[in-house]
């Protein structure tokens, strides 16, 4: 009886068209957002995938193959997936409101619109190599593999709330990223997920639907399985005399972040910075290492000298400060300063400077604006208003800090890029994860940048330190599992030991080459089915 109605529903979406089919695509998209976090909700995948592969059966009613008319529903599933699941961008726009907040409507539609591309490009793909049996499920899968992978490196690449993502809870199933990656997941999440659309098809010429959601759910017991069994040989293990402090300072962020304020941040960073955190607690004097998050002052750091010296004076010996902080490019003296580097320092207790890092991967419209001087002379700037956009770092590099392993550092979405995380030569032991989402409110934002930077710690197999001016801070060990967290909203300090790494992963040893793999053996197989109608 099931199947008999399922077919029915599915031969309904098949023969839909015009605004109905938008309507439908727009709303698949739209369910589909919720397989993300906070919600998690993956197993409505299971619903709006197979959905998409209907609406891909019936664009053959179109021109050209189906080609256009599958494409363009990938455009309205895409809008519908990224329209909620990226609203909270526009938050960013409210922060300075006189200047930025006519942008809102651009900044909420125009980003989904543009994202909603590749999503169009995947669908048109696999129309392209489409198929009467369940092999068409393993098209889409290959496809939208691919636009994803596109998406996350065309013009620096945003691979926010990559499908993939929806297997990363419940954390056993997370695990086979340690292998695969991101992308591997985000093969295995369409194929599983899609799976369930071949029930309607006929039995005729002894085709067997139920096979492909059977050996779906398999599949997931078996990702479960195995990262039950991972997750039991690999408990979580803390460095011994590494004691860390994560302060979680909740500045908003707004027009009143600015140097006049100078005087009033750093009274809340020293004061936070020391607060007992129990009855046992002697404040910074019980952690050898302080994290302050992302661009933590409305100043140059290194040129405030009465800063380095209240810092100085927080330190005991022997403590070091990992912060974030705006830095000034080297110049003559006198020189006006109009550009500048968002960097990490390592600072110890004489106030001296270890290291720094400069962030590498700078954020589009928020740190800098492509054909930047021509759109500064039409009148455009980006978020943060600073002249002729930040400066971007040279390269990665890991930081040594007194009392732990060597620590790689990575400032704000840098923490969002698959296999673009660590350099094989130059292993660290731990990343630290600097980030100022303060920019985005109360809102889904914030949840979604931590579960992909825990995704980045399961996949490289290092412990990652998150600490971010409003939440959400958290230490998190190798395999994913959240050691310590501050939720977000909050203000404190959180205070843990941090995790041992355990050896390179498959996935950190050999990257992309085992999906590159997935993918041909894919591409050949749906070929041959094809071939063989």
């Amino acid at each position: 009886m099931i199947p008999g109605k399922l077919r029915a529903v599915g031969l309904a979406i098949i023969l839909a068209w015009g605004w109905k089919r938008a309507a439908i695509a727009l709303l698949a998209g739209a369910l589909s957002s919720l397989a993300m976090a906070p919600f998690n909700a993956w197993p409505v995948l299971f619903v709006t995938l197979p959905v998409a592969v209907w609406q891909i059966d019936g664009a053959g009613a179109g021109r050209w193959r189906g080609v256009p008319a599958a494409a363009l529903t990938g455009w309205w599933f895409g809008l519908g997936y990224f329209v909620p699941g990226l609203y909270w961008i526009g938050y960013a726009f409210l922060v300075d409101a006189d200047t930025f907040a006519w942008l809102l409507p651009f900044a909420i539609l125009g980003l989904p619109a543009y994202l909603a591309l590749f999503t169009a490009l995947g669908f048109g793909l696999a129309r392209l190599f489409w198929t009467r049996d369940g092999s068409r499920v393993i098209a889409l899968a290959a496809s939208l593999t691919m636009s994803e992978w596109l998406r996350g490196h065309t013009l620096t690449g945003f691979p926010w709330n990559t499908l993939g993502y929806a297997l990363s809870e419940p954390l056993a199933l997370a695990q086979t990223a340690s292998l695969i990656g991101l992308w591997g997941l985000t093969f295995l999440a369409v194929a599983i997920f899609a799976s369930a659309a071949v029930l309607i098809d006929g039995t005729s010429r002894g085709r067997k639907p139920w096979i492909a959601p059977v050996l779906a759910v398999a599949l997931l017991l078996a990702m479960t399985v195995f990262g039950a069994i991972r997750l039991s040989q690999h408990p979580t293990v803390l460095l011994a005399n590494t004691k860390l402090r994560i302060m979680q300072p909740n500045l908003q962020q707004d027009a009143r972040f600015n140097y006049s304020a100078k005087a009033e941040v750093m009274k809340k960073y020293l004061t936070l910075s020391d607060r007992a955190s129990g009855p046992q607690s002697t404040g910074v004097r019980d952690v050898n290492i302080l994290i302050w998050p992302e661009s933590a002052f409305p100043f140059f750091l290194t040129r405030e000298a009465d800063a380095m010296a209240e810092i100085a004076d927080l330190l005991p010996k022997g403590t070091v400060l990992v912060t974030g902080s705006v830095r000034a490019p080297d110049l003559p003296p006198g020189t006006r300063i109009t550009r500048a580097y968002n960097s990490v320092y390592v600072i110890d207790h004489d106030g001296n400077v270890l290291s720094v890092y400069d962030k590498l991967h700078l954020v589009p419209f928020g740190e800098f604006l492509p054909f930047q001087d021509l759109m500064e002379k039409i009148g455009f700037e980006q978020l943060t208003r600073v002249q002729g956009g930040f400066i971007p770092g040279t390269h990665r590099h890991s930081m040594d800090v007194p009392n732990a392993p060597r620590m790689l550092p990575l400032i704000c979405y840098e923490a969002i890029f698959p296999g673009n995380v660590v350099d094989r030569n130059d292993r660290p032991g731990w990343i630290v994860n600097l980030t100022n989402d303060g920019w985005f409110g109360i809102s889904t934002g914030p949840y979604q940048h931590l579960q992909q930077a825990r995704l980045r710690a399961i996949e490289q197999g290092l412990p990652l330190v998150r600490a971010a001016n409003t939440g959400i801070s958290a230490v998190i060990d190798p395999l994913g599992r959240v050691v310590a967290q501050l939720g977000l909203g909050l203000e404190g300090v959180l205070d843990s030991g941090l995790p041992v790494a355990i050896p390179p992963t498959p996935f950190a040893r050999a990257g992309d080459i085992p999906i590159m793999i997935m993918l041909a053996a894919a591409w050949l197989y749906v070929i041959r089915r094809r071939a063989a109608k």
